[in-house]
């Protein structure tokens, strides 16, 4: 290899600490040692030199290369996205160009999507399996990998010795209690629930028991990788959209929707950008997440009728929410995430102290930006999304079941216990003379 060139000296100078994510690898020369800088950092024999003349610049590559006798050659760093056609996928994507990465997305190539940028390469395959993996990536190397999709624990493993850094992407059904409230005790998950509180294990759910598997194999295979617990993703391209159960319902101009139990359940969701956020911070701050897990989602969340309202401003629609108990309310359950009622919520502490985790979209922006994304392109009826969700918009069930409930419950009514009304005097005393034991209501 030859010195750098006149064209790239020209390109470099003043650049100086713009490029955080440019490395220099120097190729063995007389003295037959290698060494790369990345940043500052000068990396020699496994050794980091600081070097001191300030920010990279085109003067630091001839004092490195008169000193050690290495041949500069400039790059930017590599990052490989695994998905990245999925809802966080863009927005991970133009993170990582912003941080100066050239990227590649590794996906089976079935959702191309507009927002991926031209520049960006597509590597086509079956990320599941491990002979697809490595039929597809056998000769690549990568200075970070960002595995959204696929078999991760099978992706880690072919990833030993090929990147750099590795940071990993699962769901929150990994707790114990997620899919079967009674198996905890008090009935239902702590709320809201640290990454400690609990994991599945063999003798539970045998789903969430893999996916906390795979959560150790990463750490086993990668002890520097980060790993984030996604929860609900809401945004354009989420292929299970739950809020369809309601935009279409508006859009059919339906007088009323039905939730479980008052829609006050919660149940973390975030939106997009704000996962991807998470999982660009730890890219960011490599020391302070090496080797932690970390719940994510969105800093405000809302409950299942707060959810809905959002949804029906958005539209402009005015739709009655009915309340039925949850053993009645159908597919009302899509918006529970198949929760039976009980609180799934995530504590976020410890992604807001490690990485300064901040959200950068409000709940109520990223669900008018979903809702109307959805408006533009809609799911067929009865196609694949209306069955994930589990919604068949039966609608003469429902006002059928509406009509009896609330035949039913005028009947009901009249044979509940009464109620005092007015005002009730709280609890504390407020004597009106000084020296009593009690004030006038004996308390």
């Amino acid at each position: 290899m030859s010195p750098v060139d006149a064209e790239m000296t020209e390109n470099c100078q003043g650049i100086g600490s713009l490029i955080v994510n440019a490395v220099l690898d120097y190729d063995p020369g007389p003295t037959g040692k290698t060494s790369t800088v990345i940043g500052e950092d000068l990396i020699v024999r496994g050794e980091v030199t600081r070097l001191q003349h300030g920010p990279i610049g085109i003067g630091d590559h001839r004092s490195v290369n008169q000193q050690n006798g290495l041949w500069p050659r400039l790059r930017w760093m590599k990052a490989l996205v695994i998905g990245g056609t999925g809802p966080t996928g863009p927005y991970i994507v133009g993170g990582l160009q912003e941080r100066g990465y050239d990227v590649t997305i590794f996906h089976r190539g079935t959702h191309e999507i507009d927002e991926i940028p031209p520049e960006v390469i597509h590597i086509h395959g079956d990320p599941h399996f491990p002979e697809t993996i490595s039929a597809a990536l056998d000769g690549h190397s990568f200075d970070v990998v960002i595995a959204t999709y696929g078999r991760i624990r099978h992706i880690a493993e072919y990833m030993v010795g090929r990147c750099q850094r590795f940071i990993s992407v699962g769901g929150f059904p990994v707790y114990k209690g997620f899919f079967d409230p009674d198996e905890l005790h008090p009935v239902g998950m702590l709320v809201p629930v640290r990454e400690s509180s609990g994991e599945a294990t063999a003798a539970d759910n045998p789903f969430s028991f893999k996916i906390r598997e795979t959560e150790q194999a990463v750490l086993a295979t990668h002890s520097d990788a980060a790993h984030f617990r996604y929860p609900y993703v809401y945004g354009p391209y989420q292929v299970s959209p739950r809020e369809w159960s309601v935009v279409r319902r508006i859009l059919d101009k339906r007088p009323f929707m039905i939730v479980a139990d008052g829609g006050h359940s919660l149940v973390t969701r975030g939106h997009a950008a704000n996962l991807a956020e998470a999982v660009l911070l730890a890219l960011d701050q490599p020391e302070n997440s090496a080797g932690q897990i970390y719940n994510c989602g969105d800093e405000i969340q809302y409950s299942i009728r707060q959810w809905i309202e959002l949804i029906a401003a958005t539209l402009g629609s005015d739709i009655e929410i009915q309340s039925l108990p949850y053993e009645l309310a159908g597919h009302s359950d899509s918006l529970l995430v198949d929760g039976q009622g009980f609180h799934r919520l995530m504590d976020l502490e410890k992604l807001r102290t490690d990485l300064g985790y901040k959200d950068v979209i409000t709940v109520p922006d990223g669900v008018e930006q979903t809702v109307r994304w959805l408006v533009d392109n809609p799911p067929p009826p009865g196609g694949y999304v209306e069955e994930h969700i589990g919604d068949n918009f039966g609608y003469a069930a429902e006002d059928h079941l509406v009509d009896q409930y609330r035949a039913a419950m005028s009947g009901l009514v009249a044979l509940a216990p009464e109620r005092e009304s007015g005002y009730r005097p709280h609890s504390y005393a407020h004597p009106k003379e000084a020296g009593l034991n009690s004030d006038h209501r004996s308390r």
